[in-house]
């Protein structure tokens, strides 16, 4: 843990916390943090992540662990609201993403690109460096390597003095990543982007605006490939919208939203709230 103390409260969802903070908040932390240099990690929550954490609890611990916690998704943004505590908007990954490279690009950050395969990164790169033609590229390097040679990768990262470091991997690697070395790499910020590399390398098609405005780019992609993931966004949805119902119901029992902790507490943050009684 860095920075911590970021938000002062938070809004409470089954199994995490949230930071209710808007877009320009969360490129606000991030820059602070690369001009102190002061260690901040960024993790993102979205319906899936949230089924997900409630099955793996090292995905739960380092999730809460980060020192941002930000509404990636839409129906996150719509069960806080429905909770009591709702969050301002949605703060997509790959939005902060981007942003954070424009900033870097004007700051002259230095920023290391780490995940994908050889060939999306390179397609990535390029794609970066049309956009941000003043980005400084401290390195980059793909994600296919053993757990044993994470030590090696990330002393290789370290040496590259990195004020920025973005993963484009997907969950829970990054998220176990990030809690084990985030610290150790020397980066000032460290934001796991999951499938962004992709899209900014014209691999994956991101959703037109108006699907992304109304929450709806799940549905988006499920269009491209309705075969992988149609059953899959469904099952997580209904997981999802019955997790929140039973919170929603809970809270109303007992009179009110239940008590959360507060921030920069790290990982006890992710105590489940579903229930005092330790089950589901």
């Amino acid at each position: 843990m860095g920075t911590g103390n970021v938000a002062a409260a938070r809004a409470g969802l089954p199994g995490i916390s949230i930071d209710p903070l808007v877009m320009t908040q969360a490129i606000n932390h991030c820059v602070n943090a690369a001009e102190r240099g002061e260690y901040l990690s960024v993790g993102m929550v979205n319906a899936a992540k949230v089924v997900a954490m409630r099955k793996d609890q090292s995905l739960r611990r380092a999730v809460a662990g980060c020192d941002l916690v930000l509404a990636d998704g839409q129906a996150v943004v719509w069960a806080s609201g429905l909770l009591g505590a709702p969050l301002p908007e949605r703060v997509t990954g790959i939005d902060l993403f981007t942003e954070l490279l424009e900033q870097a690009s004007r700051r002259s950050y230095r920023v290391y690109f780490l995940g994908a395969r050889p060939k999306v990164l390179n397609a990535m790169l390029a794609e970066v460096s049309r956009r941000y033609p003043g980005l400084v590229v401290a390195g980059a390097r793909d994600g296919y390597f053993s757990a044993d040679a994470e030590p090696q990768v990330i002393e290789e990262i370290r040496q590259t003095n990195p004020d920025l470091l973005f993963i484009g991997m997907s969950s829970p690697r990054k998220e176990i990543l990030v809690a084990r070395w985030g610290q150790r790499t020397g980066a000032r910020v460290v934001h796991g982007v999951g499938g962004s590399f992709d899209i900014l390398a014209g691999l994956t098609k991101r959703a037109p605006l108006w699907w992304q405005r109304h929450g709806l780019e799940w549905l988006y992609r499920a269009t491209q490939e309705p075969v992988r993931l149609g059953r899959r966004y469904l099952t997580t949805n209904a997981s999802f919208m019955t997790l929140v119902a039973r919170e929603a119901i809970a809270r109303r029992w007992h009179g009110g939203a239940r008590p959360e902790l507060g921030a920069g507490q790290g990982a006890e943050r992710a105590s489940l709230l579903m229930g005092e009684t330790g089950h589901e």
